[in-house]
């Protein structure tokens, strides 16, 4: 798949804006707070409702106006598919080919992106949030009932742990509520943890052999989820359900002193590991990029594995971050096969064939030019 035509109204600092891509390479050139990353981020929201940048969607509609609007032509493989997106203080409208959706989750996976930006190089240092936020928003583009399960876990946890709150401090809880919304949320918390082992699965498919295609066989890459001790994916619903019934019991009387549901998915994390030891702890500097590096172009054949057409990749000003091989590594497997976004603040030190051959925009003060 890949994106023709981009229009903005009032979104960022876009009063307007048309754009035509390529469905190869797109370079978008600026200096810094141009405007070249809030195009980027049009094109993620177009596809996640949801920045990959701000949780306030008020940040995403240009000062002063009430309301902001991304419309996008999608080629797919059955055609074209018009998108077009909403977003004002009252939430957000999104309509697919022209028909308004009544919830965003069966708006999202229409557009499947793939975004690489600075920040994701320190997913493997970072903190175990951004992994789970990175776990969350790709298993959501390949499977929307999975948005929707993590909706209602939320809804469930939020009401588990204010009984837990204002329960503080108590020695006993006797409360009907309570045992109700426990039962609610063992049963959507395993519904989240399985899906996530089988995203895992795929993930590890895909990113061991790139991960050492890119070490040039030197390493041998290990992804993994770690959940609650004693869980593993080859358990059944019940077997998984009955141990975090009995943890959650053990913990309990921790959970009431400190009034909040200490087990979980939300609790849980992902792990990385090269020739067997821990990236996160152990690994260079240029191992943790590697890893991070190779888990994106494994999400580009995961998604494409998934919905049968290739993702667009957005690479937002992170060539620079890239050391040349890796640098390199990276143009030589998008080159012709995936529709390539990219900005930068200037293309001198990129000799590739795939930056030579791409299409050009200079981006200055929110006006867009381009250069062929």
């Amino acid at each position: 798949m890949y994106i023709d035509q981009l229009t903005l109204k009032d979104y960022r600092n876009y009063e307007t804006l048309d754009l035509s891509f390529s469905p190869h390479t797109n370079v978008l050139i600026g200096e810094n707070a141009q405007g070249k990353t809030n195009i980027m981020e049009a094109i993620y929201v177009l596809s996640m409702a949801k920045s990959h940048r701000t949780s306030n969607d008020r940040e995403l509609i240009r000062w002063k106006q009430e309301y902001g609007k991304i419309k996008g032509d999608i080629n797919r493989k059955y055609g074209s598919l018009p998108l077009e997106l909403i977003i004002s203080s009252k939430g957000k409208k999104a309509r697919v080919n022209h028909l308004e959706q009544k919830k965003l989750s069966l708006y999202i996976g229409q557009l499947n992106v793939v975004m690489f930006a600075p920040e994701d190089l320190t997913i493997v240092k970072g903190s175990p949030q951004a992994r789970r936020r990175f776990l969350d928003m790709e298993i959501g583009q390949i499977s929307p009932i999975y948005l929707h399960d993590l909706s209602t876990f939320q809804k469930v946890l939020k009401q588990r742990n204010a009984i837990l709150k204002n329960n503080r401090g108590k020695h006993e809880l006797n409360d009907v509520m309570f045992d109700v919304y426990t039962d609610q949320y063992i049963q959507i918390a395993i519904q989240i943890i399985r899906k996530r082992f089988h995203f895992m699965e795929l993930l590890q498919k895909w990113a061991g052999p790139i991960h050492k295609g890119i070490s040039r066989g030197l390493e041998e890459l290990k992804v993994s989820y770690g959940t609650l001790n004693g869980i593993d994916c080859g358990q059944t619903v019940e077997q998984m359900e009955s141990i975090l019934k009995n943890r959650l019991l053990e913990v309990k009387k921790r959970e009431l002193d400190r009034g909040m549901t200490l087990i979980g998915p939300h609790r849980d994390d992902l792990h990385f590991s090269v020739n067997g030891y821990d990236v996160q702890t152990y690994g260079s500097q240029g191992q943790q990029r590697t890893t991070a590096l190779s888990l994106k172009l494994a999400e580009i054949e995961l998604v494409k594995q998934e919905v049968g057409e290739t993702p667009i990749l957005l690479l937002d000003d992170v060539l620079s971050e890239l050391d040349d091989y890796r640098q390199t590594h990276l143009l030589n497997t998008i080159q012709g096969q995936v529709q390539t976004i990219i900005t930068t603040t200037n293309i001198a030190g990129l000799d590739h064939e795939t930056i030579r051959q791409a299409k050009i925009f200079e981006v200055t003060a929110g006006k867009v030019d381009n250069k062929e």
